[in-house]
């Protein structure tokens, strides 16, 4: 393989110690990793920005907080991608004290936007031009044309819905901008899910609100979540055998599932998709060992 294939792991901060270390593990011990494979972005939100979508992250970050996260993974050149994708955002909140406070702090040329609002987007688009933008997966775009409509727009990628991953006239016809179109892999919802648009709605008025009191009724809710026993059971999950078939094809972005679930889940995803088979063991030992000392340092600084 000549050319890199780049990887977009969840939770900035929630999963900051894991992803730091699987960073650095991966420069470290290269031949450990399949050939090419690099971290293209850790994606996300800092708690408590309600312009966040996805997922409800409440709680409150600080500026230092902000400027040690964008330090830990910049140096690192490995971008910070916020998901601003709140569907409800209004006039009324494209002010918000923190939200700027975020985007000025990361305004450095390379970290990235995941959008959905085209409120949010145009004010985003006009008063922080140094940032890539990203089409979400949370517009549902589920017919060929609409998607090749969104392509023409000036994104830097267009995340392909989930439902897609294994549709032939899809991936057939993305070809000639395949380098543009990231691919989820494993995500965790039910295949064609009747309420995925409520959800995110629903998820996106808790963030505004800051309540978080009345769960939405999805069947996949209360299950408890893992690799092995929900994303891979999935049909549109796409394993590491057949990730070779997309990249012959010219698909070089994909992304792992992640936020608001377990950890244990994350990193299994990650050793399953990034670690040679023989070197599993060894790199999960150098991530605990890593993971161990980070939280060690932490605890001492408080």
């Amino acid at each position: 393989m000549s050319k890199n294939i780049y990887w977009h792991l969840p939770g900035f901060c929630y999963f900051k110690n894991l992803n730091t270390a699987i960073i650095e593990l991966m420069r470290e011990y290269r031949n450990c990793f399949y050939e090419g494979y690099r971290v293209g972005s850790v994606y996300g939100t800092f708690p408590g920005a309600i312009w966040n979508g996805g997922r409800t992250v409440l709680g409150f970050t600080s500026k230092n907080d902000i400027q040690t996260v964008l330090k830990n993974y910049n140096s690192k050149n490995v971008p910070v991608r916020f998901t601003w994708t709140n569907p409800l955002i209004e006039e009324k909140h494209l002010n918000d004290t923190l939200c700027n406070l975020i985007m000025h702090e990361a305004d450095n040329g390379m970290n990235q936007v995941l959008v959905n609002s085209p409120i949010l987007e145009d004010y985003l688009r006009k008063n922080y031009p140094g940032f890539k933008f990203i089409s979400s997966t949370t517009k549902r775009i589920k017919d060929l044309d609409t998607l090749k409509a969104e392509l023409d727009k000036d994104y830097f990628m267009v995340v392909l819905d989930y439902d897609m991953n294994h549709n032939e006239e899809v991936l057939k016809s993305l070809e000639p901008v395949a380098e543009r179109v990231e691919i989820l892999v494993d995500e965790i919802c039910f295949p064609d899910c009747p309420k995925r648009l409520d959800h995110y709605r629903d998820e996106a008025a808790k963030q505004l609100e800051f309540d978080v009191a009345k769960p939405f009724p999805c069947p996949n809710r209360q299950q408890t979540k893992s690799f092995e026993g929900d994303c891979m059971t999935r049909p549109h999950f796409i394993s590491k055998e057949e990730i070779g078939s997309y990249i012959e094809r010219g698909y070089e972005n994909f992304k792992l599932v992640g936020r608001g679930l377990p950890q244990q889940l994350a990193l299994d995803s990650y050793l399953y998709y990034l670690v040679k088979d023989d070197d599993r063991d060894f790199i999960r030992n150098q991530i605990y060992k890593k993971v161990t000392e980070m939280n060690n340092k932490q605890a001492q600084r408080r």
